[in-house]
């Protein structure tokens, strides 16, 4: 992997909402390639306990425990890493999170906090490390979107509108960023067997649909988001901007 156009070595990758899940998945994923993770969260001590086990792999690990949601927060803990430690290279924006109510009942706090961790995030934790890439004239960002930037089900309209925007957003940060040689580009997960989806793994009834919906048949497991991931922070992609990549098992293309 070191002498790879996929390789990560020396560089520092920074993974909101990395204490487990996807987020997890992602960190490990991208110190696999070489790369120093930051592990980002807001209960801290879960965060340490996630750092330490991913370090006793032999992995070089760091952790910034800020709210990705608070603007200040992010620029203060981004910029102070920065100037103590180094550069951080590549960003995966995954802090995210679910509200399941109808429509016609959602309650409007859960709508706003909805949007400010799934979307305000991506712009905050964006901008904070982006101004220094464009200082340095290069850096990688993904955005974790989801499949219901293309499609819908009842009871998460929120959630669909917020993963939409991120897969918006992510254009409007290439376009701005691709000048300063900066690669911006979203991650669309399917339907993966993680610690939030565990109520939805054991309902028999959902799991089987999801069978039958799916090409692939399955939920899809975490170590296989690692490699999309991969390849988008490392020089591999260093052509490809502004781009959505479906991570599904073929769901978002077929009816």
């Amino acid at each position: 992997m070191t002498n790879s156009i996929f390789s990560l070595e020396g560089r520092t990758a920074l993974v909101t909402g990395s204490s487990q899940g996807i987020g997890l998945s992602l960190a490990t994923g991208l110190a696999e390639a070489g790369a120093k993770v930051i592990l980002n969260g807001r209960d801290s001590e879960k965060l340490a306990t996630t750092a330490e086990r991913l370090a006793s792999e032999g992995h070089y690990v760091a952790q910034l425990s800020f709210d990705v949601t608070d603007h200040a927060a992010v620029r203060r803990a981004v910029d102070e890493y920065e100037a103590a430690e180094g550069p951080i290279d590549i960003l995966v924006n995954n802090a995210g999170m679910q509200h399941r109510a109808p429509l016609e009942d959602f309650p409007e706090d859960a709508f706003d906090r909805l949007m400010r961790t799934n979307v305000t995030s991506v712009f905050n934790v964006g901008q904070a490390c982006a101004r220094h890439m464009i200082a340095r004239g290069e850096g990688k960002v993904v955005n974790i979107a989801s499949i219901q930037a293309a499609l819908a089900r009842q009871t998460i309209a929120p959630y669909t509108a917020s993963k939409g925007a991120v897969a918006n957003l992510t254009k409007g940060m290439a376009a701005d960023w691709a000048q300063h040689n900066i690669q911006v580009n979203a991650i669309a997960p399917g339907y993966f067997d993680t610690p939030l989806n565990a109520a939805l793994v054991a309902d028999e009834e959902f799991t089987a649909w999801i069978g039958r919906r799916t090409p692939a048949g399955r939920w899809g497991q975490l170590p296989e988001l690692r490699g999309a991931c991969v390849f988008l922070c490392s020089a591999a992609s260093s052509y490809v901007n502004g781009q959505t990549l479906f991570v599904d098992g073929g769901m978002s293309v077929t009816l």
